[in-house]
């Protein structure tokens, strides 16, 4: 017998903007494996599972045999969670049953699908592949490609106008033991989390992104050394005071931070993200938790 209590989540169509089912619909893989993969929804009853005799399989422990079901009504489409293990999410909160919206979210075990909907799916189907190209699917900020063209386009800017120009590099501090003690679903949680507040604390002209695992970049343009190093700073403190929360657990985290500005001896990108990982590096030798921007004691 569990113990939470899962609530049924059925909206009104008038009060959500639901589809009918006139209206064509998919759900699209964002994060996982066969990324890119759309699944049409044709009226009739499609599974998800880790059992390869589910309309879509996810082939992951994390998932049960037949995780959930999604089905089309006359209200619309809606998901349905078959008493799984891990539960069904949509736009992370758990759901037994929910009518879908355009863009929701839709998460079985590690796994990520977008539902999309509309008078012209094709196209919002190519749209979202493209976004895929430039967005991390887990946590919805640009992914390494997007920073590393990206960079090197600011990087060009500001020698052309001589403006200046940072990268803050950073990484999640024991993220292992993290993934080990609460599990990598709870690891998936603390990123998107940790994105989600860095973005949020950015400038609109800043560039968040996913550098790979549990590293991040964030690219400061018009910005020096020292004051790129104070929003590193109170990027590192908000992390540290956070209450990461996942099923009832409470998970300390804590990150390291390296910081670099463009100086006339950085031939390219590659050489400003190498300072930056270096003191990203120097950060973590030095006890974690910190922010190190110069190349002596900061």
């Amino acid at each position: 017998m569990r113990d939470e209590t899962i609530v049924t989540v059925i909206h009104k169509v008038e009060d959500t903007g639901i589809t009918r089912r006139k209206k064509d619909a998919c759900i699209v893989v964002i994060y996982g494996a066969e990324l890119g993969r759309k699944y049409n929804i044709e009226g009739r009853e499609m599974t998800i599972g880790r059992a390869t005799v589910n309309d879509i399989c996810v082939s992951q422990d994390s998932v049960s045999r037949t995780h959930a079901t999604i089905s089309a009504d006359d209200s619309g489409v809606k998901i349905r969670d078959n008493e799984s293990t891990n539960g069904t999410y949509v736009n992370d909160h758990k759901i037994h049953e929910a009518y879908l919206k355009d863009g929701d979210l839709i998460k079985v075990g590690r796994s990520i699908f977008k539902f999309l909907t509309g008078d012209n799916i094709e196209s919002s189907y190519h749209e979202e592949i493209y976004r895929l190209s430039t967005v991390d699917g887990l946590t919805q900020i640009f992914n390494k490609r997007y920073f590393t063209e990206t960079l090197e386009r600011e990087l060009s800017r500001a020698r052309r106008y001589d403006r200046p120009l940072a990268l803050m590099m950073f990484d999640l501090d024991h993220f292992k033991r993290c993934n080990d003690t609460y599990g990598h679903r709870a690891g998936d949680h603390v990123l998107r989390q940790v994105a989600e507040m860095v973005r949020d604390r950015a400038r609109k002209v800043d560039v968040v992104a996913r550098y790979g695992g549990e590293e991040f970049a964030v690219i400061l343009p018009e910005i020096e050394l020292h004051g790129a190093a104070q929003f590193a700073e109170v990027v590192r403190k908000m992390v540290e005071d956070h209450n990461f929360v996942f099923e009832g657990r409470q998970i300390p985290l804590t990150i390291s931070v390296g910081v670099a500005e463009l100086e006339p001896h950085i031939a390219n990108a590659d050489d400003l993200i190498q300072i930056a990982d270096a003191r990203l590096y120097r950060a973590k030798q030095q006890g974690r938790n910190r922010v190190v921007f110069l190349d002596g004691d900061n």
